[in-house]
C-alpha cells in the first residue's frame, strides 16, 4: 500500500472474488454463474438500451422498479435496486449498523459479512454453525443485533425454513435482520412475503444467479416502506445512478420471462441431483445443497490438492482456505453436459491423486 492509504483501513483484508481467468478456456464451476445466457427478451431489451447510453440512467429505475412490483407482490415503494446485491448488503449495513447495533451472522457464511462490517467499522459478532454445518435458529432469537444471513447459507448451500426465519425475526423485533436469498430460485422458500408482517426484515435478491444477469450486476432489497426509505437515503449519498440503462433494461427482460427463469432453476435443481450422486459414490462427503452449488470433501484428497489438480486439467472450482473450511470446495452446478464433463476429469484425478 502508498504512504497515502487512510490508517482506517489498512487493516482491512478485502473480499476475494472467484477467479475469472483469462489465459484459457476452463470448464468453470467456481463463481456460481447460470450455465445459460439470459432470456432473449433481457437481450434484446438490454440491445435497445444501449441506443441511449449518451443519457444518464433513471436513477429511480421507475420502469424495472414497477415490473419487479408486480411480479414479486410487492408496492414500487418497498423495493431498491442496486448494483449487484453486494450493494443492498453494504447499505444495510451502513444503514442499520453502528457502535450501538453490532451486526451478528454465522462464523461460516458469506465471505463478504466480515469485510462490510470491518469497512464500516462495525462491531460484529460471528455465531459458529453446528458440526453438520445447519445455523442453529435458537442462536439468534432476542440477540438484540443486525442479523445476516444468508439463506440458503454460502457456501455450505444448506437452508433454514421459512418458520425457523420467522422465529427469529419476531424475536428481534427492536433490531433489522437482512435475509440474504441469493441461492433461494433453486430449491429453498422466500421469506419475501413476510415483510409486510414485519417492518425489521429486509430480504435480498440477486439476478445474478437465477435470472443469468452476473455480468449485468443487479440486485435489490424489500421490506416495509420505512427501511426501503433509509436505503435510499444512503444509495442517494452514494451513487443515485448505480444501474445503468442496460441493466435495468435487462432486469425488466429478466422479470418478465418468467417461463425462460422458472425453466433454467428447474434444470439446474434437476442436474444437481445426479452428480451429488455420483460423488457420494465415490465417498465425497456432502451438505444437503438447495442451491445451485454443491459443497464437498473427500476424505482421502485434501481439498486444496483436489482443487489444483482439477485446475491443471481445466477444470476451476472454489476453494478457501479459512481454517474451517480447507478441506471442502463448492463446486457450481453447471448444464448436465457440463457435469458430466466435470465428473470424467475428476474420476481421472483422484484415480492419479490415489
Amino acid at each position: 500500500m502508498s504512504r497515502f492509504f487512510t490508517s482506517r483501513y489498512e487493516a482491512l483484508t478485502p473480499y476475494t472474488p472467484g477467479e475469472q481467468p483469462q489465459e484459457r478456456k476452463y470448464l468453470k464451476l467456481n463463481t456460481n454463474e447460470s450455465p445459460f445466457p439470459p432470456s432473449p427478451l433481457a437481450q434484446r431489451l438490454a440491445r435497445q438500451a444501449a441506443g441511449d447510453l449518451q443519457l444518464y440512467s433513471d436513477p429511480e429505475c421507475r420502469a424495472l422498479t414497477n415490473v419487479a412490483a408486480e411480479t414479486l407482490g410487492v408496492e414500487p415503494d418497498e423495493i431498491l435496486f442496486t448494483n449487484g446485491s453486494d450493494e443492498i448488503l453494504n447499505f444495510a449495513f451502513m444503514a442499520f449498523c453502528d457502535e450501538t447495533h453490532p451486526a451478528a451472522f454465522p462464523n461460516i457464511t458469506y465471505g463478504f459479512y466480515p469485510v462490510f462490517a470491518k469497512l464500516n467499522r462495525i462491531p460484529y459478532e460471528e455465531i459458529p454453525l453446528r458440526a453438520d454445518f445447519t445455523v442453529n435458529a435458537d442462536d439468534y432469537l432476542g440477540i438484540g443485533k443486525t442479523i445476516f444471513l444468508a439463506n440458503p447459507n454460502a457456501p455450505t448451500g444448506i437452508a433454514l425454513t421459512k418458520d425457523e426465519i420467522e422465529k427469529i425475526v419476531a424475536s428481534n423485533k427492536d433490531s433489522v435482520v437482512v435475509v440474504d436469498e441469493a441461492y433461494v430460485d433453486f430449491g429453498a422458500e422466500s421469506v419475501l412475503p413476510l415483510i409486510r408482517k414485519y417492518d425489521n426484515l429486509l430480504v435480498c435478491q440477486t439476478f445474478s444467479k437465477s435470472r443469468s444477469l452476473a455480468g449485468g450486476r443487479l440486485g435489490f432489497g424489500a421490506g416495509s416502506k420505512a427501511l426501503i426509505a433509509d436505503l435510499r437515503t444512503i444509495k442517494y449519498s452514494t451513487n443515485p445512478y448505480n444501474i445503468n440503462r442496460m441493466t435495468a433494461a435487462a432486469g425488466i427482460g429478466a422479470l418478465t420471462d418468467g417461463d425462460y427463469f422458472r425453466g433454467n432453476c428447474e434444470k439446474i435443481a434437476a442436474v444437481r441431483e445426479k452428480p451429488a450422486a455420483a460423488l457420494t459414490e465415490l465417498g465425497v462427503v456432502l451438505t444437503p445443497s438447495t442451491s445451485n452449488f454443491l459443497f464437498a470433501k473427500h476424505p482421502a484428497v485434501g481439498g486444496q490438492a483436489l482443487y489444483l489438480a482439477l485446475k491443471e486439467k481445466g477444470v476451476l472450482i472454489r476453494h478457501f482456505e479459512t481454517p474451517l473450511l480447507r478441506d471442502y470446495n463448492r463446486i457450481t452446478v453447471g448444464s448436465a453436459e457440463q457435469m458430466e464433463e466435470f465428473l470424467r476429469i475428476l474420476k481421472t484425478v483422484l484415480e492419479e491423486l490415489s
